[in-house]
């Protein structure tokens, strides 16, 4: 199995699932934590109802994203989400234009022809006391205590043409989100023999690799790696692993912790709404006073006290200013 593949085709409904999904979900998780796990007797057995469990709080958690808002310079004027997580409509398109997501997919075929693109934005929500400036009465005030509201670290994920072609790959990132957790959680049980030392340094390399290729939804320093060079150094691993070897008892409690993590999945990763007054300058105010503006957004949070606010958007390509040529416009200069 590719792992950087989806295992959803789309049109899934809750408690309905074919028996191929289900056994190709039980073989990405195994394969996308510990692929010895295959050496245990009744793994899928034991896997089997955490896995159905975490597709129903996939596909559940990826039908309540609301539908795409069209984010386009006028409506950046005329919608308070916009308004409140981008600063202006030339700074929303700008962040647009330098996207890497975004900036691949409309580099393929598909992208370049598309006369829309629908994706998630990713933002997180940042909340600072200040002092500000208020009219209290008729009266203008210094040094006011103040909540100003700020948003940042924008990231598109998963553009597509098609919504739906969208939710599904959501729906394949929200489950390989749950197996990151689950493999963070191995790579951090307590070892002090040398060989499990490697084997916990060998998965936490896995972890690297599978984020680096865009497997979740946590933020990465690096571009995309190609797909196939990833899969060449996971199946590296994978073999080092394998040559290592380990006693039944480590493979059991790393079969545990993958079944406890995907059958505890809405404990593990979830989303919130996120029901915020803020005015003009994204101070937050009173729901009752005239300046209020309420914003309604969705939050993901996982157990590890990561929490982003999520919109999906519809882009239109052709308002996207170009990507700067940074040597070109060096040699402006020289």
């Amino acid at each position: 199995m590719n792992l950087f593949q989806s295992i959803f085709r789309g049109g899934e409904s809750r408690g309905r699932y074919p028996e191929s999904l289900i056994e190709a979900a039980i073989d990405r998780a195994v394969e996308g934590t510990d692929a010895r796990l295959l050496l245990l007797p009744g793994y899928r057995k034991r896997l089997r109802g955490p896995v159905i469990h975490a597709i129903d709080h996939v596909v559940a958690l990826v039908d309540a994203v609301p539908t795409p808002l069209m984010a386009g310079r006028r409506e950046h004027g005329e919608d308070p989400r916009l308004a409140a997580v981008f600063t202006s409509a030339a700074d929303m398109l700008g962040i647009f234009g330098r996207d890497p997501s975004l900036t691949a997919f409309l580099a393929t075929p598909e992208g370049a022809a598309a006369e829309q693109v629908t994706c998630l934005l990713l933002a997180e929500r940042v909340e600072r006391n200040i002092l500000g400036m208020d009219l209290v009465g008729d009266q203008v005030r210094r040094d006011v205590p103040q909540v100003a509201v700020s948003f940042t670290g924008h990231r598109l994920v998963d553009p597509r043409v098609d919504e739906a072609e969208m939710r599904r790959a959501l729906r394949r990132r929200a489950f390989d989100h749950l197996l990151a957790l689950a493999l963070n959680r191995i790579a951090e049980v307590r070892v002090e023999r040398e060989d499990l030392m490697r084997q916990r340094d060998l998965l936490r390399r896995k972890r690297t690799a599978l984020e680096r290729g865009g497997w979740t939804f946590e933020a990465t320093q690096t571009t995309p790696g190609d797909p196939a060079a990833l899969m060449g150094e996971l199946n590296t691993i994978t073999a080092q692993l394998a040559a290592l070897g380990t006693d039944d008892g480590v493979l059991r409690a790393h079969l545990g912790i993958v079944a406890d993590s995907l059958a505890e999945a809405e404990r593990r990763f979830w989303a919130e709404e996120l029901d915020l007054s803020l005015d003009a300058m994204n101070i937050r105010r009173d729901p009752g006073q005239p300046s209020a503006r309420r914003i309604v957004l969705k939050e993901l949070h996982n157990a590890r006290g990561w929490r982003l606010v999520m919109l999906p958007l519809m882009i239109t390509p052709d308002e996207i200013p170009p990507r700067e040529d940074f040597v070109a416009a060096a040699e402006r200069y020289l």
